[in-house]
């Protein structure tokens, strides 16, 4: 008994410790590596895109491998979680070299890479978990053909990879937002009595990106990019995955998907079928309020934060009914 207590409290100052750590290190890593980072162009088309130009972007490269580290040094390790952490790597790599590079990556380029690393998570969450999927605010579990089931699991990584890269263009928006959705997902861990293996690792993300944060609010010194943009969306859906309930994901980052999404459907849609839907509404999301509706940064950060959190606290309720 006494033993167990002692390992426990052991534990319990490990976790706290890798917390601190994880913070600390994004902070000053930050601090001391972003002027080595390539700097931005500002985006053309975009509302005041033109105000980033010059500004260091790429910042995910630090934030993640800050993160990468923590979990490595802290957190309970195993072969899925191995994988999972050089998936995120990968991804963070593949939109790093983008946000360095002379000349863009054409979209279907960085769409496959998103593909092959989607589908990696895939084959890696069914070899390590069954099947089985729950609606959660139904209380109702079944059971997916494998091959259905990894085909729902790609779309979902790829959509997640997609939309919250998209929804990066705000000071502060997607950071925080993905703080929101994958607290979310904590809580909802911590209901179910999961294993803390993975828990912790969202507790980890969440200070990374909090010390990211502590440049990006507005107005910010520098920008994530898609190396970090790429990266959260990649870690919202494995982590969505690992709660058992993957469709939640709709509801916990229904903002995201609005924010990011509604732009990849409209652009889909007018590129291959020529339907142009949404004629009056800038995408992103937060292009149109910004423009149209003239909010300011910090309103366009805090409503949708506002937003998402009522719906979190609305998921969080509903599970527990």
């Amino acid at each position: 008994m006494l033993h167990a207590l002692l390992l426990e409290e052991n534990s319990s100052l490990l976790a706290f410790g890798g917390i601190l750590f994880a913070f600390i290190v994004t902070v000053f890593a930050t601090a001391k590596l972003s002027p080595y980072l390539p700097k931005d162009g500002g985006r053309e088309f975009a509302h005041d895109g033109k105000l980033s130009a010059g500004k260091p972007r790429g910042a995910g490269i630090i934030f993640v491998f800050a993160f990468a580290i923590a979990a490595l040094l802290f957190a309970p390790l195993n072969p899925e979680i191995i994988i999972y952490l050089m998936l995120l790597v990968i991804s963070m790599m593949t939109g790093y070299l983008d946000d360095a590079s002379k000349t863009p990556w054409g979209e279907y380029k960085k769409g496959f890479l998103d593909l092959c690393v989607a589908a990696m998570v895939a084959l890696t969450f069914l070899k390590y978990n069954p099947n089985v999927a729950e609606l959660a605010l139904f209380h109702f579990k079944f059971t997916l053909h494998p091959l259905v089931f990894a085909l729902l699991a790609i779309i979902l990584v790829w959509t997640s990879v997609n939309v919250t890269n998209c929804s990066d263009g705000v000071d502060g928006l997607s950071g925080t937002l993905t703080i929101i959705t994958i607290m979310t997902i904590y809580v909802i861990d911590r209901i179910k009595g999961d294993p803390e293996n993975f828990s912790f690792l969202i507790l980890l993300f969440a200070v990374c990106i909090l010390g990211y944060l502590w440049y990006n609010a507005t107005p910010s010194r520098l920008m994530m990019g898609d190396a970090g943009s790429r990266a959260m969306g990649l870690f919202i859906s494995i982590a969505i995955l690992k709660t058992g309930y993957p469709f939640l994901y709709i509801p916990v980052a229904l903002v995201l998907i609005l924010d990011g999404g509604l732009g990849l459907v409209k652009v889909f849609l007018l590129r291959f079928f020529k339907i142009h839907i949404l004629k009056d509404i800038r995408t992103p999301l937060h292009d149109h309020v910004r423009k149209v509706w003239d909010w300011s940064n910090t309103q366009t950060v805090f409503r949708f934060a506002i937003i998402q959190i009522i719906l979190a606290v609305a998921v969080v309720y509903g599970i527990q009914v």
